[in-house]
């Protein structure tokens, strides 16, 4: 906080407050192996649940996150995991299967956002060697509409079978907006910066970047773009392993790292 102070012979001493900036990153890092769930729900949801995972039906796997070492970073990281026979959605829909963390509802306000807000997220991740993604969707990031109109998702970042197989943003559920090989991001880690105006006529950019060197993968901006759809309440992100069984043949046992989630609001 700033106190500028202006005196002259005729007046007496007035203090200007300059308020503090408006906005705080909310971070989440793993911190070692234990509480996973607990430390997710922390960040994301205090006293609720941000994590939907499928142990309803695959409880003996344990929990689906977990935090391990990885050596290319030097620390602990999250690190998701999907069994093609064993898990499903939530033991509610059984044609997918789901591990996600996210923010909802239940969230404090600067997790969500409203018409008008701007949403900085940040996240680093690794797509393991030799990933099998599905023809259908395989998505890792998601920004969901919430209320109203929110069948389907505003902006994902998925990964599709295909020769190459690639990695799609797509806009409104349709529109691919940006395509890369991903090769380029298997067992190397990147690190996302989205940032969102959210509006029915926002503006929007994700840009991929190699952690190791500062290369570039993808890169896509849009100064005039729907973020929200008129009868929603707000967004939020999901990240994660959300992925079709339509080709289940296509699939293997597969797990994605995760660490340093950032979300910043800026009104």
């Amino acid at each position: 906080m700033l106190l500028n102070v202006m005196c002259n012979k005729k007046s007496s001493t007035e203090i200007i407050i300059t308020p503090p900036p408006s906005s705080t990153a909310v971070v989440l890092n793993a911190d070692g192996p234990g509480n996973t769930y607990e430390l997710i729900n922390s960040k994301l949801t205090p006293g609720f649940e941000a994590v939907e995972n499928p142990e309803c039906v695959h409880s003996s796997f344990g929990r689906h996150i977990a935090e391990v070492w990885d050596a290319d970073l030097n620390s602990y990281v999250f690190e998701f995991y999907s069994h093609v026979a064993e898990d499903n959605d939530r033991c509610i829909a059984f044609d997918r299967q789901r591990i996600e963390i996210k923010t909802y509802d239940k969230s404090p306000a600067n997790l969500i956002g409203t018409t008008g807000e701007t949403i900085t997220y940040k996240w680093r991740f690794r797509i393991a060697p030799g990933f099998k993604p599905s023809t259908s969707f395989t998505h890792i990031h998601q920004i969901k509409p919430v209320n109203g109109d929110d069948g389907t998702p505003l902006f994902t970042l998925t990964a599709r079978k295909g020769t190459p197989n690639k990695l799609e943003l797509i806009h409104d559920n349709t529109t691919k907006v940006s395509i890369v090989d991903l090769s380029l991001f298997e067992g190397v880690w990147v690190e996302a910066t989205e940032v969102i105006k959210v509006g029915s006529n926002g503006t929007y950019s994700m840009v991929i970047k190699k952690v190791s060197d500062g290369t570039t993968i993808l890169n896509y901006s849009n100064n005039n773009i729907m973020t929200i759809r008129p009868s929603n309440d707000f967004i939020r992100p999901k990240w994660g392993i959300y992925r079709s069984l339509n080709t289940p043949a296509d699939l293997r046992d597969d797990s994605i790292r995760f660490n340093a989630f950032s979300i910043e609001e800026k009104q």
